[in-house]
């Protein structure tokens, strides 16, 4: 039989992943899954648990019989039951100056200890502490009805309530992907046919065409097979994972796209990894580069604004196997709340690098549809490059914070 701080462990565990998903853990959690659960730990309590971790405490608790034998250190279990319990937000100095004793994990441990003892007890005695549960039960329940109900009626009125979306690409048939709520717009049959290239992704091609369209040349108006949905928060975090792409001609990109009306020719904010040579005539090494930029008229019109440009790898990544290797994983990622925005990027050859800010400010676009894309631009050569997206998430933030 497992002790009871294994047992108190899982139990918590079990209940993180339903405060975080909204269901119980049936399966184990996937890197995606893993690394939203991590985001919101460290959003709510000021504290890390580590993606890896994560995903394996969940395997363990599903199949303890067959998976490595989990251990976790008794700060991570406080930092678990500190997003169970509702704490208030800390950091390690913090915690290791005041509460180094882990006084959630405890209260939690104690709980679930005393519950256990309880259900243990022998005839008279366990007879008596049910009546007293029993009324304990019936006073907790009304508490909870009238919790329950205004918390419902508040949900209508100010829809407080967090929505996630992860898509790790494991199917990309159209019916899977409509269901899901992806919108296919522009769609190229020759190379739509060919998103299912790398199993576990989504492979979309580098064809010629830009949301922001050029006069001189009408007909490449829109990015093709561009992947849409519909946004409904204010406040929100997005993020996609892109598997070994390296942009090697111009305009080559990918990445997130944000308008506020489904034609995405109006108001759009983007960000993309991708490749320039062109510098007007000077010679300089080509780049690979992140680069955001916006356009807050409604008329499409209006030439875009360059929001960041930063230089990733300055060389030819065809012949650079170092460049070719420092993209082997790469991400991008978008937070808004009201009208601040982030713009954010990770490269490496692992999953786990972190994020880096690339650029942040104010723009007065309020976007209800998010692409994700890749393109050419309106190059004179087509040359298309396959893009592997490994997965997308968008969650609702908290617009108060």
């Amino acid at each position: 039989m497992k002790d009871l701080n294994e047992q108190a462990f899982m139990q918590l565990f079990k209940e993180v992943c339903r405060k975080c998903f909204g269901h119980t853990l049936t399966q184990p959690l996937s890197e995606t899954d893993s690394k939203l659960l991590a985001s919101k730990i460290f959003e709510q309590t000021g504290l890390v648990i580590g993606v890896k971790s994560i995903k394996n405490y969940s395997n363990y608790i599903l199949s303890p019989l067959d998976a490595k034998k989990e251990n976790p250190s008794a700060a991570t279990l406080d930092t678990l039951a500190r997003y169970v319990l509702n704490a208030p937000e800390t950091d390690e100095l913090q915690r290791k100056s005041k509460e180094s004793h882990f006084p959630y994990w405890f209260e939690y441990r104690n709980g679930f200890t005393s519950s256990n003892q309880a259900e243990n007890m022998p005839g008279p005695a366990r007879q008596t502490g049910k009546v007293t549960r029993k009324k304990w039960l019936l006073a907790v329940s009304a508490i909870l009805v009238v919790a329950v109900a205004f918390f419902a009626v508040n949900f209508l009125f100010t829809r407080k309530s967090q929505v996630f979306f992860t898509d790790d690409f494991n199917s990309v048939a159209t019916d899977t992907l409509e269901k899901k709520g992806w919108i296919i717009k522009q769609q190229d049959g020759t190379y739509w046919n060919r998103r299912h290239l790398q199993n576990g992704h989504l492979t979309l091609f580098t064809l010629v065409g830009d949301n922001w369209p050029d006069t001189a040349k009408p007909k490449l108006k829109g990015i093709k097979n561009l992947l849409v949905r519909k946004i409904d928060s204010d406040c929100f975090s997005t993020e996609i994972h892109l598997t070994g792409f390296v942009p090697n001609s111009s305009w080559q990109q990918a990445g997130i796209l944000l308008a506020e009306d489904s034609t995405f020719t109006g108001k759009a904010l983007r960000l993309s990894i991708g490749y320039n040579d062109f510098f007007g005539g000077y010679s300089n090494p080509a780049e690979v580069l992140i680069q955001a930029v916006g356009s807050v008229i409604a008329d499409n019109r209006s030439k875009p604004e360059e929001i960041a440009h930063v230089v990733l790898f300055s060389g030819n990544p065809q012949k650079d196997s170092l460049i070719a290797g420092n993209l082997s994983k790469s991400a991008l990622k978008i937070e808004k709340k009201g009208t601040q925005y982030r713009f954010l990027y990770s490269t490496g050859k692992m999953e786990n690098f972190a994020f880096k800010e690339a650029a942040r400010g104010d723009f007065s676009i309020q976007p209800r549809y998010i692409g994700i894309f890749a393109m050419q631009g309106y190059a004179e050569t087509e040359k298309p490059l396959t893009v592997s997206f490994d997965s997308f998430s968008l969650f609702e933030m908290d617009c108060s914070n």
